[in-house]
């Protein structure tokens, strides 16, 4: 007999609870609970309210979803088996397993369909916040009254995990205060967490909080009603609000055993409660991970308005770029990545005025060389735009009022600003930047990790990068940052020694690729290494280089980054003096230099110069293997102090006489 709709509905929620389950079971490892309590949600997302298309999954105006409970998993890789999504059964059987494309936690980039790198708890959600940035950003930039190129959601399912992190609590409040009405999440109220109940540690008023930073609330009784899910979407939809779905689940659904309790969180059912779970639920197939034919069907017979969504919204392009060519032509090459060379000749060339400049200084004035000619460019600061010198002259703020704005104000909030960063580049088409001062580089550090491993490129802008921003003393002054930020695999870390190699600096990291950049910029201003008279700045893309040289074979080589290029510079003349001969080897870039051949890291650090001597206001850690077994170290090992810049340096060892005493020790000269 065939079944009626509801039937029909309530099979197809089944099968994703049996994938789920099963997956889980068969890998001996994940989260079997989440998906089995919230698998209507999913079921009603994908199959009846989302636009998407199984068949481009990069489809520009698709509605995204965004598992922020990533533990959750098997959930979102079973609705995409379901819906036609390149994930086949295979895949499903082989979770958690070697080189399958269904890993632990979701990741970009590994499985179509995953919008975000998700599992830490937190991020997803504050990804989510960063897409409706992004989207509304670009559709300010390209929506007319008559056509919307970009026009969608962004949904989304959160844990009581994700709304007890600060992140969420950072990304909400943001999010509610810009009116990003295009972000609807159902919160998986199921009360229970890996230690228990959640009235262990969380008793705060979900729906209350929510509504005190602004967002719309709904709630739902039973998540197996999806009339209940249908009025609620409908209602958040009409808001200019982001919007939070309360959703009462079970976590475990229909295991007579394991429903609503810890164990159902992290840890397999077992078998004998997944035949438990079928009996309970009705569910009369013994074979493991079936799909009825009905529900096959179901699915099938979806696939041509997936299709249609977007054949829709192609037609709705073409008749843009008749009615607006030239608009239609920087749409497709902002979206595709495509900014040309012309922003490159305007980067700021210096010539040596007598005068010193700030790092931060020369990065705000490329910033805004190359902001006309790159209208992908959009960013900010952790609202420290004028210390860090973020800001885009001439350019409007980034508001609820003006989402044109290019300007972007993130608040106070470094963590839920690099997440909202990462948001922006899974979302595509813009080049974000995002600014604090180095030291709280240890606010974000998650987030720069999961960039890395999602091959996302944000700029990151980190000023005031050592005991040389002086009286602000140690709360400030960063010293193991450079060494934690260079430890994370993927992560591009470029320390310029002056206003030109920061020049180059930042045309190195608008053309990088395939992971975060960070630029670590002086508060205290630098000597300028005029191009006439030293070598062409863009050798920083080459992550070290010659800066100077003496005739013959150098007795010591002096390495230095930063603000500490200077010094090593300073030195050699004293050095001389003594009569010892030094190259100076300015070395912004560890990741850059790795990539070059060994022919060129041989010109550069000869072997058989043994004599090295590494200057970083920084801890060593990492610089051994360039300074070699008989490498000296003017680096700083333990925290700052509050004293005016030249005291510092001088009293931590950054001094000429230090320089010349290493060496002189060195080369027994």
């Amino acid at each position: 007999m065939e079944s009626t709709p509801a039937q029909l509905d309530n099979l197809a929620v089944n099968t994703i609870r049996f994938l789920a389950a099963e997956g889980v079971q068969k890998a001996n490892s994940g989260h079997p609970g989440m998906p089995m309590g919230c698998a209507p949600i999913a079921y009603y997302l994908y199959a009846k309210e989302m636009k998407h298309n199984p068949a481009n999954p990069k489809w520009l105006n698709r509605d995204r979803f965004v598992l922020s409970a990533g533990h959750g998993s098997m959930l979102l890789y079973s609705i995409l088996h379901l819906t036609g999504y390149n994930l086949p059964m295979e895949q499903l059987k082989q979770f958690r397993q070697w080189n399958s494309i269904t890993p632990g936690h979701p990741e970009f980039g590994v499985t179509d369909g995953v919008e975000t790198t998700t599992g830490p708890l937190g991020q997803g959600f504050a990804n989510a916040v960063g897409m409706a940035m992004a989207q509304a950003h670009l559709a300010a930039m390209f929506n007319k009254p008559d056509i919307k190129l970009l026009d969608h959601y962004i949904y989304g399912i959160c844990s009581d995990g994700d709304l007890m992190e600060g992140v969420s609590h950072e990304a909400a409040s943001l999010a509610g205060h810009l009116k990003l009405g295009k972000i609807i999440f159902f919160y998986d109220d199921n009360g229970i967490t890996i230690d228990g109940e959640t009235h262990l540690a969380f008793s705060e008023n979900i729906e209350l909080r929510f509504k005190a930073y602004g967002w719309h609330t709904e709630h739902i009784s039973d998540v197996n009603d999806f009339g209940q899910i249908e009025s609620a979407l409908k209602k958040c939809q009409a808001q200019d609000k982001p919007s939070l779905i309360i959703t009462k689940t079970h976590i475990g659904y229909g295991s007579p055993n394991k429903q609503d309790t810890e164990s159902a969180h992290g840890s397999p059912l077992g078998t004998d409660e997944i035949k438990l779970t079928k009996q309970n639920l009705g569910w009369p197939y013994k074979e493991e991970f079936y799909i009825p034919e009905e529900v096959s069907a179901l699915f099938s017979s979806l696939k041509k308005k997936y299709e249609e969504h977007e054949k829709k919204w192609n037609v709705m392009l073409s008749q843009y770029r008749v009615n607006y060519p030239q608009e239609a032509e920087l749409f497709e090459k902002v979206m595709s990545g495509s900014h040309g060379t012309d922003w490159m000749n305007d980067l700021p060339v210096y010539k040596d005025d007598g005068k010193k400049l700030a790092t931060r200084q020369a990065s705000g004035n490329a910033i805004n060389a190359i902001a006309k000619k790159l209208p992908a460019l959009f960013g900010g600061s952790a609202d420290l735009a004028p210390s860090n010198n973020t800001m885009m002259k001439g350019e409007s703020g980034f508001s609820k009022d003006n989402y044109a704005g290019r300007n972007l104000h993130f608040g106070i909030r470094e963590h839920a600003m690099g997440s909202l960063m990462n948001g922006m580049a899974y979302y595509g088409g813009l080049i974000v930047y995002g600014g604090t001062f180095l030291q709280f580089s240890d606010y974000l550090r998650p987030v720069l990790r999961l960039a890395a491993l999602s091959h996302i490129k944000n700029i990151y802008i980190f000023t005031h990068d050592s005991i040389g921003l002086g009286e602000d003393g140690p709360t400030h002054q960063p010293v193991e940052h450079l060494a934690s930020l260079r430890a994370i695999p993927g992560v591009t870390v470029i320390r310029p020694g002056d206003a030109n190699e920061t020049s180059a600096a930042w045309k190195a990291a608008i053309l990088h690729k395939g992971g975060p950049v960070c630029l670590i910029l002086s508060r205290q201003g630098m000597q300028i290494l005029d191009q006439e008279i030293y070598p062409k700045a863009d050798n920083l893309l080459k992550g070290a280089y010659i800066l100077k040289d003496t005739s013959g074979k150098p007795d010591v080589i002096l390495l230095a980054s930063g603000s500490e290029v200077g010094l090593a510079l300073d030195s050699l003349a004293s050095l001389e003096k003594e009569g010892i001969k030094a190259r100076v080897v300015s070395f912004p870039c560890w990741e850059f230099f790795e990539k070059q051949d060994q022919q060129y890291k041989d010109t550069v650090l000869p072997p058989d110069v043994k004599n090295r001597i590494v200057i970083e206001a920084g801890i060593s850690m990492g610089w051994s293997k360039y300074a070699g077994d008989k490498g000296e170290f003017i680096t700083i090992e333990k925290f700052g102090a509050s004293a005016p810049e030249k005291v510092l340096m001088k009293e931590y060892g950054f001094a000429v006489e230090n320089v010349v005493a290493k060496a002189k020790k060195l080369t027994g000269k």
